[in-house]
């Protein structure tokens, strides 16, 4: 075949991969996975031994990521009824506070034994937000923490804004802290995480990628340490969930939304 023609054909085969891919990936971000790990925390005290979180994140409740898909990942989180919810941040898209009241409403029905905490997103505003999570009995943590006691044993939930960066902002929410579990939307504060021997970081904000394309993996594979699932160094451990909702685009390739039931061990 001569190098023109082939080259016709190559683009038409991306053209029909696209298409087809893009036709997949509208339905896919309405299927819901639960992806269930367990996750072995340097220093846990035995008492929170099978401790099951339920992490949620980057909702992105627009025009583009309808109510009810949200209310499914809602659905999905109360059967598996955990211990603690934890949501990540994202609830709106680009700061537009309209849909701040409706996700928080979706949000509601959310509940655990120990609660349900949140930290914000760099989607979201510091005002309107947290005030109607507030609202729905949803407590945020903004450079604040949430200590768990089980017979006697503690471990602190330390939540962080995302435009909290360094080291030295976060080192005085742990002075004094039981066992320390950071809530930041951002995977990349493992660093600091590290440097400071937190030992697990839960994140979201990087979709899973959204987009998959074998071979090539993840779109935005090396802006992350890691953009889906578990990463050690050395005694911190860090868990970054695929998230709900979408931005850009209606569409998820090989990465559907997910609810992650966390177990801690």
């Amino acid at each position: 075949m001569k190098r023109r023609a082939f080259l016709r054909v190559l683009t038409a085969a991306g053209a029909g991969a696209l298409v087809g891919g893009t036709s997949l990936g509208l339905h896919e971000r309405l299927r819901i996975a639960v992806t269930r790990a367990t996750l072995s925390v340097k220093g846990l005290p035995s008492a929170f031994s099978g401790f099951r979180i339920a992490l949620l994140t980057d909702l992105h409740r627009s025009g583009l990521v309808p109510a009810d898909l949200i209310a499914d990942a809602v659905a999905v989180t109360m059967r598996e009824r955990p211990d603690l919810i934890v949501l990540c941040g994202d609830y709106v898209t680009q700061f537009d506070t309209r849909f701040a009241g409706p996700v928080a409403e979706v949000l509601g029905p959310l509940s655990a034994p120990a609660g349900v905490v949140a930290v914000l997103g760099n989607h979201d505003d510091e005002r309107v937000v947290p005030t109607a999570l507030a609202h729905r009995g949803i407590r945020v943590l903004r450079e604040d923490r949430l200590r768990l006691n089980i017979g006697g044993d503690a471990v602190d939930f330390i939540g962080i804004g995302y435009w909290t960066q360094r080291a030295a902002k976060i080192a005085p929410l742990i002075e004094s802290a039981a066992v320390p579990i950071l809530v930041a939307h951002d995977p990349r504060r493992l660093t600091e995480a590290h440097a400071l021997k937190i030992p697990l970081v839960l994140s979201g904000h990087t979709h899973g990628g959204q987009v998959v394309l074998p071979p090539l993996g993840p779109l935005n594979r090396f802006r992350f340490p890691i953009v889906a699932g578990s990463l050690r160094r050395d005694d911190t451990l860090l868990f970054v969930s695929r998230g709900i909702g979408t931005i850009y685009l209606p569409v998820r390739i090989n990465c559907p939304p997910e609810v992650a039931i966390l177990t801690l061990a």
